[in-house]
């Protein structure tokens, strides 16, 4: 369930306009991502099916966040294709530098239609599961829970 929550808030989605159903996933925190490639684990995916790339600005240091990102991967640093350089804008006053700024990594599977639409599902059905409340009465059927109760024109609950 982690791994399906992980991958809806920060995966790519197809959209109704732009079909894409193949499991891409970025992020730049390397406990979700290390995460994120344990749960391809447990579905099976073999990281020999995995395409790395690091998204970085052009005044990072390249080799070290391939370094950096294939310990967290624990892949060598050959496997990642070539860097998406960002390019510095001077007059943008970025926070995300220094040593510990290693940039974003983009994990794609290879041949992942079929596991899209699995993920797609589940969580179609997490999502199903969160809205159906037993506790809540028909007439609050359309709020959802996290709403709270509604209150009257007195204020009152």
């Amino acid at each position: 369930m982690a791994g399906v929550a992980l991958y809806w808030a920060e995966g790519s989605k197809s959209k109704s306009y732009a079909l894409r159903e193949r499991v891409t996933f970025v992020n730049s925190d390397p406990t979700i991502v290390a995460v994120f490639m344990r749960w391809l684990s447990l579905l099976g995916v073999p990281p020999e099916r995995c395409r790395f790339r690091v998204a970085i600005h052009e005044t990072a240091d390249v080799g070290r966040a391939h370094q950096y990102w294939a310990g967290v991967l624990g892949i060598a640093p050959e496997r990642f294709q070539s860097p998406t350089i960002k390019r510095h804008r001077p007059a943008t006053n970025r926070l995300n530098c220094g040593d510990g700024y290693h940039g974003c990594v983009t994990i794609g599977v290879l041949r992942s239609a079929e596991l899209y639409r699995s993920v797609a599902g589940w969580w179609a059905g997490l999502h199903a599961q969160a809205a159906r409340d037993p506790r809540r009465s028909p007439e609050w059927s359309d709020r959802p829970p996290w709403l709270g109760r509604r209150t009257g024109d007195d204020g009152k609950a």
